[in-house]
């Protein structure tokens, strides 16, 4: 099971061998560990370092080295860029961007501050936050709340050109980062609460000139699907595969957002991401399958014509968005070398696929609480072959609208949400931030009207019975064989975004504030640091002179946190996380801020 990281770290072979791939500038950048260009570290979604200045016998000794305020108090997603001397930091809405110089004391070399209009803020679902920014070119990309995409000059913050991807007025946002590749920019969006039919868009990285939209659902032209080219399973789809899944013209309303991650394979030329939950929630109020929702896509980056999808959640029952990261591997299954697609669903099952051809390998649970399907069939002669077996008490489709359908595990947020994990290819193992949550999901009927939401459920949660008594783990997890290596117990659900580095070290934050860094091998706990707000953002590490720093972001909120971003403090509120998560606000506060470390010298 040797892993062969020449897509996920070697960036610089990979241009070698095909100049006319990927984006020369961040190649450049993923290629140099010094630098962080893109918020999922390399093209391959890996998060993974080559910086070992760092590592386990020493990160014991990590200090303060400086900190930075961001004046803004809501969740902070996501992790600061390094590029050359100068890091660049974004804020939840309203999204301004800072330039810090860091050889004159993370000085402040510019700053952008959109002007947004904040009747955006009560249409984004859970919380302001936004996962950051991207580099490309001598450009900064942000794509803002209001579904904005800007392109700013990195040395002095002036707009290059700026485009608009969508109406909020119509429930459409965005949360998500961006992907640079080639010539373009990648962008998704969110809205699935409120009926949008969600798509994905390229835009010219020059001009922002837009290139393509591909749809989640509809016909095979919004969808850029050719009936008989584009696979599912290793078979084409066929003809109207989305249409004739939905009931009438729902798929108009159908959700299937793209707020999640994007990754891309500059050998095989595709790009890899996941569509979120069919509108509404209600799964009573839409028969059928509801495809392309809760589907892993592969698309050509310069057409968007889709290569192969596979849908995890068919007829999503308990909103299982889909939109996790695709990590990107080359390792051995059953003797021979395959590339590699790695899933951690919010459904519970981690996935492997073959990234190539979207041959399904392993679909197993990441959490043993998971309970709301037995398996996904593997039988390959089966009519539910890649289809979860559902179990029918917590099928909230089969106990009907008005039923409090109760102790579904996990929760609507998940086994993982959007915090991405990491992959070490000195281990084989992926690094998993986890919620070990339950809860009670009661659907009811609910009209759709542009811009309002179209929910159509009422959920509680509650940490998973009979277990550790927490609501989160952070996990090991061996993709090629389906197993949990190590699982770190904690309080609350682990939504900061993991670091694996070559140090033998990986971090994570926690909800009430902690930094914490653990042995890649065993998950021994080597370091800890409570930082002044709760952590829901992706810990990043550069190196600047010589000497390895590690950032991360820490400002509570997300879904898990929304009781305190927003002041919530009816049970209910926040689609079920309120009450879920009241104990947080024991253990922290809100706040905006960057907190560095590094070795003492």
């Amino acid at each position: 099971m040797r892993a062969v990281h020449l897509l996920a770290l070697g960036a610089g072979v990979a241009v070698a061998a095909a100049p006319a791939l990927a984006n020369e500038s961040v190649l450049k950048s993923i290629a140099n560990p010094a630098e962080q260009a893109l918020q999922t570290v390399d093209y391959a979604n890996t998060r993974y370092s080559k910086l070992d200045q760092i590592n386990a016998s020493n990160v014991k000794n990590l200090q303060v080295a400086w900190t930075f305020s961001t004046g803004v108090l809501r969740g902070h997603e996501g992790s600061p860029l390094v590029i050359g001397n100068m890091m660049y930091v974004h804020t939840p809405f309203p999204n301004i961007v800072y330039a810090l110089d860091l050889e004159h004391e993370a000085k402040i070399v510019w700053k952008y501050e959109p002007k947004q209009d904040p009747s955006v803020i009560p249409v984004m679902c859970c919380d302001t936050v936004n996962r950051g920014l991207a580099y490309a070119d001598g450009a900064i990309l942000l794509h803002q709340a209001d579904t904005t995409l800007v392109s700013l000059d990195a040395k002095t913050g002036k707009v290059n050109w700026s485009v608009v991807n969508g109406d909020p007025k119509k429930g459409e946002t965005n949360t998500a980062t961006v992907l640079p590749v080639k010539d373009k920019v990648i962008v998704g969006i969110s809205g699935g609460e409120f009926g949008v039919q969600c798509h994905v868009t390229a835009y010219d990285l020059k001009t922002g000139k837009k290139v393509w939209r591909g749809y989640s659902e509809g016909p095979d032209d919004q969808m850029l699907i050719d009936p008989e080219k584009t696979t599912s399973l290793g078979k084409p789809v066929g003809k109207d595969s989305s249409l004739k899944t939905w009931e009438g013209d729902q798929w108009k309303t159908g959700g299937g957002c793209t707020w999640g991650w994007f990754s891309y394979d500059p050998k095989l030329d595709l790009m890899y991401y996941g569509s979120g939950n069919p509108s509404t929630w209600n799964p009573k109020q839409r028969p059928g399958d509801n495809k392309w929702s809760m589907t892993i896509w592969a698309r050509n980056p310069d057409t968007g014509v889709a290569k192969w999808v596979y849908q995890m959640t068919p007829h999503d029952e308990w909103d299982y968005d889909g939109i996790n990261e695709m990590i990107l591997t080359d390792q051995k299954v059953d003797g021979k070398e395959q590339p590699l697609l790695t899933h951690f669903d919010r459904n519970g099952f981690g996935y492997t696929l073959n990234r190539e051809n979207g041959n399904l390998l392993v679909a197993e649970k990441f959490d043993p609480a998971v309970n709301w399907a037995t398996k996904v069939d593997m039988d390959k002669g089966s009519k539910n072959y890649g289809r979860p077996l559902v179990v029918s008490k917590y099928s909230t489709e089969q106990n009907g609208e008005d039923t409090n359908s109760k102790g579904i595990c996990p929760a609507a947020l998940g086994t993982k949400d959007q915090q991405p994990a990491a992959f070490s290819p000195k281990t084989n193992l992926f690094y998993v931030p986890t919620n070990h949550v339950c809860m009670d999901y009661e659907p009811f009927r609910v009209t759709y009207t542009p811009g309002q939401p179209y929910v159509g459920a009422t959920l509680s949660m509650y940490p998973a019975p009979n277990s550790h008594g927490g609501m989160g783990n952070f996990i090991a997890w061996d993709g090629v064989n389906g197993k949990i290596k190590w699982s770190n117990a904690e309080q609350f659900s682990v939504w900061s975004g993991a670091l694996a580095t070559a140090g033998d070290v990986v971090f994570y934050g926690t909800l009430e504030g902690y930094l914490k860094a653990v042995d890649d091998k065993s998950g021994k706990e080597l370091f800890k640091f409570k930082t002044p707000s709760g952590i829901i953002g992706n810990v990043m590490t550069y190196q600047l002179k010589g000497k390895q720093y590690v950032g991360v972001l820490s400002g509570v909120g997300g879904w898990a946190g929304i009781g305190l971003a927003a002041g919530l403090t009816d049970p209910n509120a926040g689609l079920g996380a309120v009450g879920g998560y009241a104990a947080l606000s024991q253990y922290t506060n809100l706040g905006g801020q960057l907190t560095v470390f590094a070795l003492p010298n």
